[in-house]
């Protein structure tokens, strides 16, 4: 495997591998609903905390935003759950508020607590003032890709990664996390016309990011709607919906992962779209997602906690929910990210009862 920053890779070394050529294609197959001789399986913030390797990496810079930076450091730790826990992709390391900072609004990542945006948006003039033109803020975010997919050789398939219009949008209007983004709400009640001109202008810079990162060698990509489900079924329908389609439609040459944690209700609405799969989160049963998804592959969606049970449960309990969903169309994960105390040898553990469950 060449090592990430040995050389800088060529764009036609690796742009639009042919399937054939990968290694191990079987979420690219499973993702277009073709056929799979075992499940595919990979973890949502895989490349992280849970990892001694990426606590060893993450010290040796300044802070977050220093690492987001550093594309030969950003392929160390893309690569690191490949080689660790043996997953079936790898996903590009990044952050989803990489793109309100490249449409012009900065923000911070403080330790224990997260993301900070020092401005927020408040008026026409400020959404205004945030340009689309991203591509050339977000040069490092490609040439992490480029460099990941020259490492990665055809190992496994390289996912890219987007916020959902939705969340973003909560994060520029609230300025950080909130357990409500009652401020993000508020808008959307007291100046509909202005949250649709953001939500607008954050759609369009994203697919220009997504097509960049296909571009880049990205063989398949997934919008995270992190914060869905604050909203009711009709604002999402009004505020949130319309745009995750637009992206869907707008990505044609690579599978397109649409996860809305918390909106159960909106699974037949997103079977209507062009992605090809679908995320779940733990509390959605299988049989349910199925029945209201026909033709989509799913994605999940085992509870993050059960991880931190012993090996007998996680297996017992990864090995119901395969069942569940059954063998095809599907491709294995957590609801959610995995958490960061847990013990990465369960997690390991996790990914081996996939790999050896017998369809």
């Amino acid at each position: 495997m060449l090592k990430c920053g040995l050389k800088t890779p060529v764009f036609s070394d690796f742009l639009n591998v042919d399937i054939k050529e990968m290694k191990n294609d079987l979420l690219i197959r499973a993702a277009k609903g073709e056929q799979v001789e075992r499940i595919p399986v990979w973890m949502m913030r895989q490349a992280g905390r849970i990892l001694p390797e990426y606590r060893a990496v993450r010290s040796s810079v300044n802070g977050f935003k220093e690492l987001v930076k550093n594309p030969e450091l950003i392929c160390e730790v893309t690569l690191q759950p490949v080689d660790i826990l043996g997953v079936d992709a790898a996903i590009i390391f990044s952050d989803i508020l990489v793109i309100p900072e490249a449409m012009g609004l900065n923000y911070e990542m403080i330790e224990s607590k997260g993301p900070n945006f020092p401005k927020t948006i408040t008026s026409e003039q400020d959404v205004a003032e945030l340009t689309t033109d991203v591509i050339p803020n977000l040069e490092y975010v490609f040439a992490s890709i480029r460099l990941t997919k020259s490492a990665l050789n055809g190992r496994v398939p390289l996912i890219g990664f987007a916020g959902a219009p939705w969340t973003i949008f909560s994060y520029m209007i609230e300025g950080k996390g909130s357990k409500t983004f009652s401020q993000a709400k508020k808008m959307l009640y007291t100046n509909p016309v202005l949250a649709h001109q953001l939500l607008d202008k954050i759609t369009t810079a994203t697919i220009a990011y997504l097509q960049e990162q296909i571009k880049n060698g990205a063989d398949i990509v997934q919008v995270f709607d992190s914060w869905a489900g604050v909203l009711s079924k009709a604002q999402y329908v009004e505020f949130a919906l319309p745009y995750m389609n637009r992206i869907a439609a707008a990505i044609t040459v690579v599978p397109v992962i649409l996860f809305a944690k918390d909106a159960h209700y909106i699974l037949t609405e997103f079977a209507q779209t062009n992605a090809s799969v679908i995320g779940l989160d733990w509390t959605i049963e299988p049989a349910a997602a199925r029945a209201q998804t026909k033709g989509k592959t799913l994605q999940g969606n085992l509870d993050p906690c059960v991880l931190y049970a012993d090996k007998a449960t996680i297996k017992k309990e990864t090995e119901k929910m395969l069942q569940s969903f059954g063998g095809q169309q599907y491709i294995c994960n957590l609801g959610h990210g995995v958490y960061p105390d847990v013990n990465f040898e369960h997690a390991k553990y996790f990914i081996e009862v996939v790999q050896d469950y017998k369809l």
